[in-house]
């Protein structure tokens, strides 16, 4: 669960790189070549995304809804973090003196 939720960071923050920082800079400074590369990568990590969503969601018994979620989740811009919750939270014992 680690390798995921460390993709699904990356490949989130690949995202918001695209959409907040490349296009703009393609669009208002002519620098095309930064959605090619951005664009490059954020593909890489989304395909490592989707292969790491299925193994993840296969270890950890999700149901078929669960995984269409946090599928979805990862072309939602800043749905990464809700994939973080999401494990952070399934990952978490309950019952911790911590949180009570």
């Amino acid at each position: 669960m680690k390798f995921f939720r460390l993709i699904s960071v990356l490949e989130g923050l690949s995202l918001i790189t695209l959409l907040f920082i490349a296009m703009p800079l393609r669009t208002y400074a002519d620098m095309p070549l930064a959605v090619t590369y951005v664009g490059w990568v954020h593909g890489i990590l989304f395909m490592v995304y989707g292969a790491a969503s299925v193994m993840a969601s296969h270890l950890s018994g999700w149901p078929v809804w669960k995984w269409l979620l946090v599928l979805f989740l990862g072309v939602v811009p800043f749905g990464f973090l809700y994939v973080d919750y999401l494990i952070r939270r399934e990952t978490t014992p309950t019952g911790n003196a911590e949180t009570a």
